[in-house]
């Protein structure tokens, strides 16, 4: 009888833990648009969803003691819905978008990720750092912020504590780059707003922070042709990680040996999710081609489909990083200490520089290679 009981607890608790989350990602949301929109006058929030339901839940969960039988409820939130949402934002990513300008941003783009995963991998060793949170900085600030970091942390088998702490580092250091780059972009490429553009794309984490530093380029110094290049720029950088997560899932997983990385195949570093999420790039690439997606759809329709994936893909992540901020608790985040914000600091700064040197003194020679 008792067994019964408590069975039944857990299953009102594993509900009760869904809509906890689901309550928590529906207030971020409508927190970030109304700070982003209403109070700062962006017409786009530059405000991630995912920020907001990052901290909002760690408040809640670090002022309220929480039931212990919404634990199950949370951890499905944190885990296989992550998963799937992390599955369907591939639908955001068509290689036939971008045109001729995404050949000019990859060698900076690859140039920046690269350099940013090697110099923070070996900075995070000598500082005697996890492994998985080292990852997690790397990944953060060289691709494309909290969505990077949530499609890697599952792979690496990242803790709750590490996934919010690496995401506080990168939207600090990513809010303040939005503010500041588009002034130094200015600076340095008045003349030139496309170098501008493709500074800001290359140099911040977030895909919001960027859509705000272009706009803000924009309206400040009527240069829409920079927010167009930094968007087509960050689109890059996102693409990148249908590659790059799975090494870096080989890099940071914590495995010592190198001879049971050789023993596995690479199919099975790459988990489910990061191979559904290449199939719904593809699926967006093929639907993009031609005037009749599918050979069934209308241009109009398909667009519409489009939109409901990438909707319901947002809301799931904002769920499960509800669920994330839910489970993440200050005692945690404190046995972590502070030299993980100095490597994100870090990470930052050299996204910036390697970011910045490589466009003033290669980007023309690029774009005229390219023509």
């Amino acid at each position: 009888m008792l067994d019964l009981f408590d069975d039944l607890l857990n299953k009102i608790g594993w509900v009760m833990g869904l809509l906890l989350a689901f309550s928590v990602s529906f207030v971020a949301s409508n927190f970030a648009e109304w700070l982003g929109e209403d109070l700062l006058g962006f017409a786009r929030s530059p405000i991630s969803g995912i920020m907001m339901a990052i901290i909002i839940g760690m408040i809640v969960a670090n002022t309220f003691k929480m039931n212990p039988y919404i634990k199950g409820g949370l951890k499905f939130c944190a885990s296989t819905i992550l998963r799937i949402g992390i599955m369907l934002l591939g639908i955001r990513l068509s290689l036939l978008g971008a045109g001729k300008f995404t050949l000019v941003a990859l060698p900076f783009v690859l140039t920046a990720i690269s350099i940013g995963l090697l110099a923070v991998r070996i900075l995070g060793r000598k500082m005697n750092l996890s492994p998985q949170l080292t990852g997690l900085i790397a990944v953060g600030t060289s691709i494309c912020g909290a969505t990077a970091i949530v499609a890697t942390a599952p792979l690496i088998k990242a803790k709750e504590a590490e996934v919010g702490y690496s995401i506080a580092c990168i939207t600090v250091f990513g809010l303040a780059a939005m503010f500041f780059y588009p002034i130094l972009g200015h600076f340095l490429f008045a003349e030139k707003p496309a170098l501008a553009g493709l500074f800001l794309g290359t140099s911040i984490h977030e895909t919001a922070q960027v859509a705000g530093a272009g706009l803000m380029y924009q309206t400040q110094y009527n240069a829409p042709l920079a927010l167009d290049y930094a968007t087509v720029t960050k689109l890059v950088r996102n693409l990148c990680m249908i590659a790059v997560i799975p090494v870096v899932g080989l890099l940071y997983s914590g495995k010592s040996s190198t001879l049971s990385h050789a023993s596995q195949s690479w199919l099975s570093m790459i988990p489910w999710f990061i191979i559904g999420f290449a199939l719904m790039s593809a699926i967006r690439t093929i639907g993009d081609l031609g005037e009749k997606p599918f050979f069934i759809l209308s241009a109009d329709q398909w667009n519409n489909c489009v939109q409901l994936i990438k909707f319901l893909a947002e809301e799931l992540l904002l769920i499960a990083m509800s669920a994330v901020g839910l489970t993440t608790l200050f005692a945690g985040m404190k046995k972590i200490g502070f030299r993980p914000f100095l490597l994100g600091l870090f990470a930052a700064l050299l996204i910036g520089v390697i970011s910045l040197l490589s466009i003033l003194f290669f980007a023309e020679v690029v774009i005229d290679f390219i023509g």
